[in-house]
């Protein structure tokens, strides 16, 4: 049986039609089809058949439509489900249409237009009138056929740039793209094609007149400008004018030029649409070789020429003119206004910024009298004229750097190939400066790529060899940095040599603070207009120094013996920075407070390494008990217990305000909690304080206690602490409660901690504090079996992460994926997860780890072994990546315990678990255990099924609650129950149920070791 809902209905069997009579029978039999095959839910379909109502009764109801349906259809594709309705057709032109078209749009972005285009012409010509013709009007219809619409729009297009890709006359094309372009006056793909069928018509005025009008209704209605692919559609016809005519005396690049699409295209249609036009940007960014690249592409549209003035030779202003007279070749008796006026002609003035008065003053003079003259200048900074355009060259990104690297290499040392990761890290380094990158290649003759790395940290010296034909100034790297420097006065130079110690941005406020400048501002906008700074977009104004500029700086910096106190006067700087913001970071001004902190980041971590180098315990202290709380908030927790660990072990502590160490050490042992690392033997936990008032004094006790495993004694330490009146102290003290009794598998006293702590949290309006008790309290929720209310609790946390700039929030939505799945939505839960592994999603790696090991048990739960394995391969290769995470090893290793009973290795899944349970009790996490558990119990479920069924009811102990709705427990649980009857399974598990978590632990212990181990 077939069914068409691109258009009215058609149902057909072998060939025959079938009436299906009735408006609401059809309502239904449309619904039915767009989830062929797929069991739709009985309410979904009252939904659909009755959105504002409808009987009272609508079950039966339902019920008495579907049987007449039955009745009008071949016996069999309707089927009565669980929970709903399935129908099994042979196809529906819905999903065939979408098929055809995905498979079409993939061949032709794949370069295959010829294969393309008999799968997009298939796709449409199933079309017979509008999507879901006879259900038009039902909520679920309306926007199915939105999206079916939607669908039909983009195989057009693509039906059509596979038209034109594979060579078909353009003529035709232009009016069905007209009509479609009146239909849809914002879609910007339709007037690439249309600009691309003109100009292939040999109607380019036209194409060009079609961006141009497009343009401005982008610019009236949105505010925006045309996307990049129809700028280089536009450029492309720009480009194709004919250059027998050109004049002038550009020269013939010898070298491929790499990268800068989005500045080509937007200079270009700058000199089309105004006159001036001015590159801007550091020394060694490329701005003569962008500008001479676009005069060359455009060179056919000035019958006057395209001339190249070189000013970088000039020495004196009154020299301007005679330079550009000089390169036009002008006899006495004629002037430049004169010589300008006749044609349409380009002038390039290259390197203005050492006289950038006159050049500015022969720009506006020569544009206010010679309309048909255009200026495209280079400059460190404006030439500040009327009209003048300007385009930022900023460095360029790091692909676009990474293949000019390789490119040069190659041309030094043919066959050149290197390491992916150590190009991208140089290019970095490097401030991806195309001189700079440039110079590094050309090393590349003599030097191994790991070695040019190793030596970045002089580049000065390393990257001397440049052009023997360019200016002196031109050749090396330090030459032009040192020419840019040389411009400056004696203040600004060393105002500019105590910014070279900020390795992150910079404020005027820390930038007075560090240089003692109270007119901060004006300097550093100074700077930035002449590229030896660049703005930061925010809210307030911030800048920063390219590293390559830095490093002179700071050269420059040391030579004069200022280098210690600039950079104390920079830690001080930034130690009270961090100390007026901690008390903030727990009340609800934290959304103030966090993005400050952020933005300064690795000046924060500067000053604190310039401390610890120091020898400076009281700032490096004090510091890391300012940020202890900030970094719990990022999420990071393994980085910042090295980082306060480090801190605390810096001599002296005697010049350490006994609070900021208590703080501090609290900080560290609470990161080292949420790592998983290991802190057993660590002297520091010696160093715990009797009382301290600061808030994460209160942590040290309870955290050390979870690191030993002595739950009493963190108890005790808690409770000698509340009632706590500040309400963050008294939320944290319980959600480490929480977990204290989590982990002694008292799962009751737990939840009421979680209550506690959630309520503290919300008087605090501390979000991240908030967001993490809402992950313990949906755990809880998801073993129980409440998976909407897990669902609701999760996606609050990932809000309230959010909101703090947290946006992967990657344990929580691996948490929500998880939840949906047992909720019975597996698809989203997968779809979910894979959008976390997607390239360019930007997971953290220490989130990627249990992405992937869910993304494993899906798929092992779906019978997909080989599918499995490579996730959990893939989970593995990441926790090389983040090793202070023992948890998620010994997930990984239960897990693969399971695959091995599924391959019927029993000593294989054996090897696994013993060293899942050991993983675990080290962490310590008792919880963890528990999954080691479940797959134990299927292990010796075959041999012994009380023995199962016993560990099954420990595993319950350990993990605190029965996981009875976890796929891993109900696997072992079903055929027990067969096995042994309920009554004898139920009396077996509460035997295994009524230990303690000692006990527990060693009866999973002791079933690990096998038959024979047993028996002695």
């Amino acid at each position: 049986m077939r069914v068409g809902v691109l258009g009215p209905l058609v149902v057909t069997d072998r060939g025959e039609d079938i009436v299906v009579g009735g408006a609401r029978l059809r309502v239904l039999l449309t619904r039915l089809a767009l989830e062929a095959g797929r069991t739709v839910t009985a309410d979904a379909l009252v939904e659909a058949l009755w959105p504002d109502g409808g009987p009272k009764d609508r079950v039966h109801a339902l019920q008495a439509l579907v049987s007449r349906l039955r009745r009008c259809l071949p016996a069999g594709p309707l089927r009565s489900v669980p929970g709903g309705y399935a129908l099994d057709v042979e196809s529906v032109d819905a999903a065939e249409f979408e098929r055809l078209a995905r498979n079409g749009g993939e061949a032709l972005r794949a370069g295959d237009p010829r294969l393309a285009l008999p799968l997009l012409r298939d796709a449409l010509d199933l079309w017979r009138g509008d999507a879901l013709a006879d259900a038009a009007g039902a909520p679920f219809a309306d926007a199915a056929a939105v999206r079916l619409e939607a669908l039909r729009l983009s195989a057009t297009e693509d039906r059509m740039s596979a038209e034109l890709a594979a060579g078909a006359a353009p003529g035709p094309l232009v009016a069905e793209l007209e009509e479609l372009a009146a239909r849809h006056p914002l879609r910007e793909r339709l007037r690439v094609l249309l600009v691309e069928a003109l100009h292939g018509a040999g109607r380019s005025a036209e194409a060009l007149a079609v961006f141009e009008r497009f343009r401005g209704v982008l610019a009236e209605e949105l505010g925006t400008d045309p996307g990049r692919e129809l700028q280089d559609a536009y450029l492309a016809v720009l480009r194709a004018v004919p250059q027998d005519r050109v004049r002038g005396n550009l020269r013939a690049a010898v070298t491929s030029f790499v990268g800068r699409e989005e500045e080509r295209a937007w200079v270009a249609r700058r000199l089309w649409e105004g006159r001036l036009v001015t590159l801007v940007g550091a020394g060694g960014a490329g701005k003569t070789r962008l500008a001479t690249t676009v005069a060359t592409e455009l060179a056919g549209r000035f019958p006057g020429g395209v001339w190249v003035v070189e000013l970088a030779p000039v020495d004196e202003p009154v020299e301007v003119p005679r330079a550009v007279a000089g390169v036009l070749g002008l006899r006495d008796g004629t002037t430049l206004a004169e010589a300008l006026s006749a044609d349409e002609t380009l002038i390039v003035l290259d390197n203005c910024e050492h006289v950038v008065e006159a050049a500015a003053r022969l720009a506006g003079e020569l544009l206010g009298t010679c309309p048909g003259l255009r200026v495209l200048a280079t400059s460190r900074e404006r030439l500040g004229v009327d009209g003048e355009a300007l385009c930022p060259v900023p460095p360029l990104g790091v692909p676009a750097a990474a293949a000019l690297f390789a490119e040069r290499a190659a041309a030094v040392r043919p066959g050149f190939t290197g390491d992916p990761r150590t190009i991208a890290e140089i290019c970095r380094r490097l401030d991806g400066l195309p001189l700079a990158i440039e110079l590094a290649a050309a090393r590349m003759r003599s030097m191994p790529l790991d070695q040019l790395a190793a030596r970045l940290g002089d580049r000065f010296r390393l990257l001397n060899g440049g052009n023997r034909t360019a200016l002196a100034r031109h050749r090396t790297l330090r030459a032009v940095v040192a020419w840019s420097w040389n411009l400056l006065d004696n203040a600004e130079r060393r105002f500019a040599e105590r910014l070279a110690e900020f390795p992150g941005t910079i404020t005027p406020d820390t930038a007075a603070r560090v240089t003692g400048r109270p007119d901060a501002l004006d300097v550093l906008e100074s700077l930035a207009d002449r590229s030896l700074l660049q703005a930061v977009e925010g809210a307030e104004p911030r800048f920063r120094m390219l590293e390559t500029i830095r490093e002179y700086g700071r050269e420059r910096l040391a030579e004069a013996g200022e280098t210690g106190r600039v950079r104390a006067a920079h830690a001080a700087c930034f130690l009270e920075l961090a100390e007026r913001a901690e008390p903030r970071l727990r009340r609800p001004e934290q959304l103030e407070w966090i993005p400050r902190l952020a933005a300064e980041r690795d000046n924060l971590l500067a000053a604190l390494q310039f401390a610890t180098e120091r020898g400076d315990a009281g700032t490096a202290v004090r510091l890391g008990a300012a940020l202890a709380v900030f970094w719990m908030i990022q999420g990071d927790h393994a980085e910042a217990a090295r980082r306060l660990r480090t801190a605390l072990h810096v001599p002296g502590r005697g010049t350490v305000p006994g609070d900021a160490e208590a703080a501090a050490l609290g900080g560290y042992l609470f990161h080292t909690v949420m790592s998983g690392g290991d802190a057993r033997d660590d002297p520091l936990i010696g160093r715990l304080p009797e009382r301290a008032a600061h808030p994460l004094a209160a942590l040290a006790e309870p955290a050390a206690a979870l690191l030993t495993g002595d739950n009493a004694g963190g108890l005790a330490a808690i409770d000698r602490r509340l009632p706590e009146p500040d309400p963050w102290t008294r939320a944290t003290l319980y959600l480490t409660r929480a977990m204290l009794n989590g982990n002694g598998g008292e799962m009751d006293a737990a939840h009421e901690d979680i209550t506690a702590a959630e309520a503290g949290f919300r008087e605090a309006g501390e979000r991240a504090g908030l967001a993490l008790t809402l992950t313990f309290a949906a755990d809880a929720q998801t073993v129980s079996g409440r998976f909407g209310e897990a669902i609701a609790t999760l996606e609050e946390a990932i809000g309230l992460l959010r909101t703090l700039g947290q946006d992967d929030a990657g344990m929580q939505r691996v948490m929500l994926a998880v939840a949906r799945a047992r909720s019975g939505d597996v698809a989203r839960a997968r779809d979910e997860l894979a959008a976390m592994v997607a390239p360019g999603a930007g997971t953290p790696a220490r989130h990627l780890v249990p992405v992937r090991l869910a993304l494993g048990d899906l798929a092992r739960h779906a019978g997909s072994t080989a599918e499995a394995l490579e996730e959990y391969d893939a989970a593995e290769r990441e926790l090389d990546r983040v090793p202070s995470y023992p948890q998620y090893r010994s997930l990984l290793e239960a897990a693969r315990g399971q695959l091995a009973l599924d391959r019927d290795d029993p000593d294989a899944a054996r090897r696994h678990l013993r060293t899942a349970l050991t993983l675990a009790v080290g962490a310590p996490d008792i919880p963890i255990a528990a999954v080691a558990g479940y797959a134990t119990a299927r292990l010796r479920a075959a041999a012994d099924p009380r023995a199962a069924a016993a560990l099954l009811g420990a595993a319950a102990v350990l993990r605190g609650a029965p996981d009875a709705h976890n796929p891993d427990v109900v696997l072992v649980t079903r055929p027990l129950r067969r096995t042994l009857g309920e009554r004898a399974y139920r009396a077996a598990r509460d035997r295994g149920g009524s230990l303690d978590v000692p006990g527990a632990l060693a009866l999973l212990g002791d079933q690990l070791q096998g038959d024979q181990a047993r028996r002695r």
